[in-house]
């Protein structure tokens, strides 16, 4: 998987646990970035780690390329997305997707085992 490093959110790495996740496959949300121009993202996956909830964002047509934030809500109760700034945090966080999407290629492949049965 793609990505900038946990310091402009982005994904990889190693670390332990994770709790429940989401699937958002059609959610998008767009982002203005430091220089206030717009980019659209599809949220792949909301996943909790640690009781903290991230978002899984890719921009549309480059799903390799995957970025991490974390969700939080401001003082006035609205959700917003912030940067990951602790390495170990964030590795945390990218072994936690690590494990969800070898957990998808496994049931694919499981799938794919079952449809192979089917046909003999």
């Amino acid at each position: 998987m793609g990505g900038n490093g946990h310091g402009g959110c982005g994904c990889g790495g190693h670390g332990h646990g994770h709790g429940h996740h989401h699937d958002h496959d059609e959610e998008s949300i767009v982002l203005t970035d430091e220089s206030g121009q717009t980019h659209k993202f599809h949220v792949l996956e909301v996943l909790t780690v640690d009781d903290k909830e991230y978002a899984v964002l890719a921009e549309p047509g480059d799903e390799e390329q995957a970025f991490v934030l974390r969700l939080e809500t401001d003082k006035d109760g609205n959700e917003i997305l912030v940067d990951i700034e602790d390495s170990e945090e964030f590795d945390r966080v990218a072994q936690a997707w690590d494990d969800i999407q070898s957990e998808d290629w496994d049931e694919e492949d499981d799938e794919d085992d079952e449809d192979d049965e089917d046909e003999d």
